[in-house]
């Protein structure tokens, strides 16, 4: 009689566990760690892709213009700010000329002496030459001694060494002169073209340097965006080639340029390729100098060939590959890569074909050993 209650009881219990185990294990092969591993596919196809570039930049002057004296020197005036438009030949400031001006007179002066002394020898070198001729005559005739005729021959050299120095003095002086009015004018800053004042590096008062900047002028007609391409994805890039800028500060408009040349020294720390781009148009509203700007260059068009999004291609023991999908089954495929355009899509060299079944996403990691279920699209819901 003992026996019948605890059977009874076992019985309620297994009741009770069997079927919470066989929830478990339902639980388990379709939500759990023994669940298929959801996942998205597409169907590879041929397709012929425009490859694109895509870079980052910033705005830049194709010509600056660093205007400083050519001697050391005080400020002593600038007439320009930084935004003011300036002309060819413009006086945009001065440098303290110091004793400069006294000695420009100076040597003026000399030069005036110079001048008399010339006017003197000129006179006596003319008297010279007369007398010489005059006693060569009186010496035909017999009127005056040969020692007579001789002296004024040498008088007549004395006075035409006489006036070669005197010329040789006054050309000196006008050098001399001539050295020291550069040397003033060079004290004027002038601007050499048509353009935008950027930058006063000295204000009136500050001592300068030979060489140092006081202000700097660019050319307001000629930028150019100094863009930096991945070298990875920079084959194909070449001069002429056309690109679509987008300024930072303007990010609904599309700009039109192309691309002036593609510099020949990369940046080896950052692994980018260097190239120089144009506006077809300059904005009517100038962008500032340093602004960010987004390039996109566009490539010729290549052939149809197998392609692939880019979230396909996954990386394996060091090997990129895909995963493909046959009979249900997965395997590791390494792919060749080719080139790749801005909307994700690669094109395959070797590895997959047209018609081949190829997962994009997964819910989790795969393996060859995962069972899979091919869904539209990954949810936090998803099987």
């Amino acid at each position: 009689m003992t026996h019948l209650p605890l059977q009874r009881r076992t019985l309620a219990l297994l009741a009770v566990v069997l079927p919470l185990l066989a929830l478990f294990v339902y639980v388990a092969v379709r939500s759990g760690p023994l669940a298929p591993v959801a996942v998205t596919a597409i169907t590879v196809q041929e397709e012929a892709i425009t490859p694109a570039l895509f870079g980052t930049g910033t705005v830049e002057a194709r010509y600056t213009y660093k205007i400083g004296p050519t001697y050391a020197g005080r400020v002593m005036r600038l007439d320009v700010q930084v935004g003011d438009r300036v002309a060819a030949g413009q006086v945009l400031g001065e440098m303290d000329p110091v004793d400069l001006d006294d000695r420009i007179r100076a040597a003026e002066a000399g030069l005036k002496r110079a001048q008399a002394v010339l006017r003197e020898a000129e006179a006596r070198n003319t008297f010279a030459q007369a007398q010489a001729r005059r006693y060569e005559g009186l010496r035909a005739e017999g009127l005056v001694s040969e020692e007579m005729f001789a002296a004024k021959l040498q008088e007549r050299q004395i006075a035409e060494a006489a006036l070669a120095g005197a010329r040789e003095e006054i050309a000196r002086l006008q050098s001399d002169r001539q050295a020291l009015r550069a040397q003033r004018a060079n004290l004027r800053l002038t601007a050499p073209v048509d353009g935008l004042v950027i930058a006063r590096a000295a204000d009136p008062g500050t001592t300068v340097v030979a060489g140092q900047p006081v202000v700097e002028v660019i050319d307001p007609t000629r930028y150019w965006i100094d863009t930096r391409f991945d070298q990875i994805s920079a084959n194909g890039l070449q001069a002429d080639l056309n690109a679509h800028i987008v300024l930072r500060s303007r990010s609904n408009e599309h700009l039109a340029g192309r691309v002036l040349r593609v510099e020949p020294r990369a940046d080896a720390v950052t692994e980018e390729t260097l190239a120089k781009v144009v506006f077809a148009e300059l904005p009517q509203n100038l962008p500032p100098l340093g602004e960010l700007a987004e390039v996109t260059v566009a490539l010729p068009a290549l052939p149809a060939a197998p392609v692939i999004p880019n979230a396909a291609i996954k990386r394996i023991d060091g090997r990129l590959g895909v995963w493909l999908i046959r009979d249900g089954e997965l395997a590791f495929t390494p792919v060749a890569l080719g080139a790749s355009d801005l909307d994700g899509r690669v094109q395959v060299r070797r590895g997959v074909k047209a018609g081949d079944r190829v997962v994009v996403h997964s819910g989790q990691a795969l393996s060859t050993k995962s069972r899979i279920h091919v869904v539209e699209r990954l949810t936090k819901a998803s099987p």
